[in-house]
């Protein structure tokens, strides 16, 4: 007998009868003798639907009350999931954040999770239930409810997990697996069976929208086994998240990420002294903006010039930032380009095998596509692309790396 926990996305309880396809799923795996913790989302739209509601009353929501408001669409579903249960003959309870409760930190509408209160689950498991856990929400030390940003309701199940000390986190979703890369892009892109938390924490920061990077940390962080399923498909083992690597086996590439919402600063013409660079990132850091990729080109002439990439939704306020800057160190232009797309090739086995990132670049060379910036990792390499080459580029890599072909990814650096 294992203990499980599942975790179920919006789109997999979007409706009456997914969430009875649900229950039918939790079901087989109580039937077989596992103890099974629910974790589920509000249903697929809702959560949308009440921020909407919240911003017909005020276009900036008060934080506390809007994670009031929100969390109440994993309330109606529990519930409705609870009853589902119910009425397949098991035993069900469900359980808001703050029932259990999972204890947060106050940042609202981006709580983070400090700790769990999981002695009533383990009751309720040691006596026949299945629990039904509202993601996405947790109390703070004052007693107000908290949400934990978007893609929450991967981290509660993770958390959860290791708080229980799961044999398996499963997460369901439209997907049933890890893929090379997105098969809407690349049709001939191939489900992988594993991947490791390394690969799989740079593919989510990178991109990927098949698991939320804080899930993927606090999985990495607590050594929670990891499993992608998909909630439409009653076969298939989805792709194991291991710790393990085995570097005969392990591809030199073992994925494609890629991600459109991001913006080109480049401020020209600065002066080239010790010190500069701080002059410029300090003030964009105390704006709360995050900065991605930084290249600063060889100076000549005293001067020289700074660009760096930040989310495309933050350009103009770092481009106000940047202007104030500009006048304070003498710079001589700020220039903003928000058509632009990062795209990444990760994998552990470039740690052992040498010309990656040449192919890469003769690859892309072959298509025409010029590359704008480069950044890398041990296991990683990033190229900032114009946003138009974007898919041209994904297939192309995919192409070349061969990843549609197990065998002949794992010589692909040979």
């Amino acid at each position: 007998m294992a203990l499980i926990v599942q975790k179920y996305g919006g789109t997999s309880v979007g409706s009456i009868e997914r969430i009875r396809n649900v229950a039918e799923r939790v079901a087989k795996f109580k039937m077989l003798g596992h103890q099974v913790v629910v974790v589920v989302s509000a249903m697929s739209g809702e959560t949308n639907r009440l921020i909407a509601l919240a911003k017909e009353i005020n276009k900036e929501p008060d934080p506390r009350e809007l994670d009031v408001l929100v969390s109440t669409g994993e309330q109606i579903t529990i519930a409705l999931l609870a009853m589902a249960l119910k009425d397949l003959g098991l035993k069900a309870k469900s359980y808001t954040g703050w029932q259990i409760p999972m204890h947060t930190d106050g940042a609202f509408n981006k709580a983070r999770l400090e700790s769990i209160e999981e002695t009533a689950i383990r009751a309720d498991l040691g006596s026949g239930h299945v629990v039904v856990v509202a993601g996405f929400q947790g109390i703070d030390s004052a007693n107000n409810i908290t949400t934990l940003g978007r893609g929450g309701s991967d981290t509660t199940g993770v958390a959860l997990a290791a708080a229980l000390h799961a044999d398996e986190c499963q997460i369901y979703t439209d997907v049933d697996g890890v893929y090379t890369t997105d098969p809407r892009i690349v049709p001939e892109a191939r489900k992988l069976n594993t991947v490791t938390f390394e690969e799989m924490l740079e593919l989510a920061s990178l991109g990927s929208k098949v698991l939320q990077i804080r899930s993927v940390e606090f999985a990495g962080k607590y050594k929670v086994k990891l499993r992608v399923l998909s909630s439409f498909e009653d076969e298939g083992e989805g792709t194991l998240i291991t710790f393990e690597e085995d570097s005969m086996e392990q591809p030199v590439i073992s994925g494609i990420a890629f991600n459109r919402d991001e913006a080109k600063l480049t401020i020209l013409g600065v002066p080239d002294k010790p010190g500069v660079a701080g002059h410029i990132l300090a003030p964009i850091a105390d704006a709360n903006i995050d900065v991605d990729m930084i290249v600063q080109n060889v100076g000549h002439d005293g001067t020289t010039d700074f660009s760096f990439t930040v989310h495309r939704s933050e350009m103009q306020k770092a481009l106000e930032v940047l202007g104030m800057v500009k006048s304070a160190i003498g710079a001589r232009e700020v220039i903003g380009d928000d058509k632009i797309a990062k795209v990444s090739l990760v994998g552990v086995g470039m740690r052992t095998h040498a010309g990656v990132a040449s192919r890469m670049f003769k690859a892309l060379a072959g298509e025409n596509i010029n590359i704008q910036m480069i950044s890398t990792s041990e296991i990683k390499i990033s190229v900032v692309v114009d946003d138009k080459y974007m898919e041209l580029a994904v297939r192309t890599l995919h192409q070349a790396f061969e990843l549609e072909n197990e065998t002949a990814a794992k010589a692909a650096g040979n």
